[in-house]
């Protein structure tokens, strides 16, 4: 979509900013320009929505367990192995109260035991774009579910609700967006958050294993390993950043056993859900 200073190129004009339905973007950054944050708050109370859907936890510390995800539409980052390029920009603006509705139908059927189950994991995209997303979070830890954030870790998550469940990424160099991370994240880092790296080359591992090292990051929170398994054709988008010259792909074998070799403090992840599905299967 080419940008313009029309409002129009957001799905919505200014003088009728109270009755969004629909937003594409493909640059949500531009959310933080002030011609834009002016128009916030009469939208505080909904969100961009790409999908809602009941699946298992692929991934984290929780994985294998029946989760809702809520995944957000758009994402300030271009990461060289994003498998969800699709939430850029396709999304509807739903409000908080009927997401909430969309989760409670979901997680109807399970039986009321505590923790409860489902999980719930708002996604995206990148979710703390939208400001939004925080109201949502502690809703869903209000209704007493337990609540995950998955966030890229390039901007403050400290205003978080406590009680959700938060797993950040440090972002490796092969993703090109490295010099994204957020460092001051890692002073809000407590014992019930993880720390992801997603590896997709050699290099990636060494970085890696130096920050946890530098950073003495096994003291803060579990940290995982998540294999970037490559993209199928019709995943790549055009918008992704290319990887560094000079990497060297890793294998999810060499992975675990360099993990090994090492001794590194770090659970190895793959993606559940992909071995489980299609890896390009959507809702899932």
């Amino acid at each position: 979509m080419r940008r313009s200073g029309h409002f129009s190129n957001f799905g919505f004009r200014a003088s009728d900013s109270l009755r969004i339905s629909v937003l594409r973007v493909s640059d949500f950054s531009l959310l933080e320009t002030p011609a834009i944050r002016r128009y916030i708050p009469f939208v505080s109370d909904s969100l961009v929505v790409n999908e809602i859907f009941l699946s298992i936890q692929g991934e984290s510390t929780w994985a294998g367990l029946p989760c809702v995800f809520v995944r957000l539409t758009a994402c300030d980052l271009r990461c060289s192995y994003c498998d969800t390029a699709y939430a850029f920009g396709e999304g509807r603006r739903q409000p908080l109260a009927g997401i909430l509705d969309e989760v409670q139908r979901l997680a109807a059927p399970f039986p009321a035991i505590r923790p409860r189950l489902p999980l719930v994991e708002l996604t995206g995209g990148e979710p703390l774009l939208q400001p939004a997303a925080l109201a949502l979070l502690a809703s869903l830890a209000d209704a007493r579910f337990t609540v995950l954030l998955e966030t890229s870790g390039a901007h403050d998550i400290s205003k978080v609700d406590a009680r959700v469940h938060r797993i950040m990424d440090l972002k490796c160099p092969a993703s090109g967006e490295s010099a994204r991370n957020c460092w001051s994240n890692l002073e809000h880092l407590k014992p019930t958050d993880e720390l992801k790296f997603v590896i997709s080359t050699n290099e990636d591992y060494d970085w890696a294993r130096q920050m946890i090292a530098q950073h003495r990051l096994e003291l803060l929170c579990p940290l995982l390993f998540s294999w970037a398994q490559p993209l199928l054709a019709g995943q790549a988008d055009p918008s992704l950043k290319s990887l560094p010259p000079g990497h060297s792909l890793i294998t999810r074998r060499e992975l675990a056993e360099r993990i090994l070799a090492d001794a590194l403090p770090v659970r190895f992840q793959a993606q559940l859900h992909k071995l489980i599905w299609p890896p390009d299967q959507r809702g899932v």
